[in-house]
């Protein structure tokens, strides 16, 4: 389905399916009188919140994103996010502010798959692009969220991009519900970046545990408290090192899962996973549970890795038919550890 959000009308446009049902729905509760709009969170760090959003801080946040990118009236945006999730509700309100011309997409994992025409802007999950890299030459700026972009797959999207000669910008988000999708962005592609960039309006700093505070009064009157361990460059970009409650303590070492993940997957292609689970020694084993099927030549890559320290290295490797995920893409790291302990 494709809504022209410049004109009144397409909230007469008629559904086909039910995502377009959900998105229609969306449109007309934000045009209706209330001020706020329910979200709901992912809970792929506990359990799952509803949050009423203000929608003039929504616009607000439309606007940061917008003007980052450069977006323009009458460009064509393609929604392919669950509705119900923050993700899916600011690409509507980002249209909707920006006068964008909206493409209504299935929020499967191929979501391009019947997609054959250029698309100014649109948002993914990892998943979304892994099965995507095929048709990203359509998009000119794509931002992924939900959960964070692998190595693996950053050279896949390299590759792809640089054989089709394709002007396509690509950038990884950091934000969360409270922050009304993200508040910061890192350019995957054409060019690398190692550090986030906030947006205008947004202050951090850190806390006594190193993890980032957020200030961000357009978005939200209240001081942000996350749980990211981070590291500051100046009082525009960070860099993300892991989530403090993801911190692994093994025999008295803090061991950041996140770090380990990323050096892994420069070397396999598989989803993994570093988990802590309980040990009488050490307190907790480190875990490495693999997704899909065990084989010679992944055992053999694995071997070969070179950790920076000697506790680096798991105690045990588990391979996984599928590694639990929230229904927005992210790695249910609670439901893994549930899974193996069982």
């Amino acid at each position: 389905m494709f809504i022209d959000l410049s004109k009144a009308s397409s909230m007469n446009a008629t559904p086909s399916n039910e995502f377009e049902t959900k998105v229609l729905d969306f449109i007309k509760e934000w045009f209706s009188e209330a001020k706020t709009v329910r979200v709901q969170s992912s809970g792929s760090t506990g359990i799952p919140k509803v949050f009423d959003m203000e929608k003039s801080k929504m616009l607000n946040s439309a606007e940061m994103t917008c003007d980052f990118l450069g977006l323009k009236q009458g460009n064509l945006a393609l929604i392919c996010l669950p509705i119900e999730y923050i993700s899916g509700k600011m690409m509507v309100v980002r249209s909707i502010s920006r006068q964008l011309k909206l493409e209504i997409a299935a929020t499967s994992l191929n979501p391009l798959e019947n997609i054959g025409k250029e698309i100014d802007f649109c948002a993914m999950t990892p998943l979304q692009v892994e099965n995507s890299l095929d048709k990203l030459h359509l998009i000119k700026k794509l931002i992924i969220g939900g959960a964070s972009v692998s190595e693996t797959l950053k050279q896949k999207i390299s590759q792809t991009l640089q054989s089709s000669n394709s002007p396509t910008q690509i950038f990884e988000t950091y934000g969360m519900s409270e922050t009304l999708s993200h508040i910061a962005l890192k350019q995957i592609y054409p060019n690398p970046e190692d550090w986030f960039t906030v947006f205008d309006g947004v202050d951090i700093s850190l806390d006594e545990r190193g993890c980032l505070t957020i200030f961000a009064p357009k978005l939200n009157s209240e001081i942000l408290q996350t749980n990211d361990l981070v590291e500051i460059k100046d009082k525009k970009q960070f860099r993300f090192l892991g989530r403090i409650d993801n911190v692994i303590n093994s025999g008295g070492a803090k061991i950041f899962p996140e770090e380990l993940e990323k050096l892994v997957k420069k070397e396999i292609p598989n989803e993994v996973v570093f988990l802590g689970i309980k040990d009488e020694k050490l307190g907790q084993k480190l875990i490495l549970a693999v997704e899909g099927q065990e084989s010679q030549s992944i055992n053999q890559k694995l071997s070969t890795i070179n950790y920076k320290k000697n506790f680096h290295k798991p105690k045990e490797i588990i391979f996984v038919k599928q590694i639990p995920r929230t229904p927005n893409g992210k790695v249910n790291r609670l439901e893994l550890k549930k899974l193996i302990n069982s």
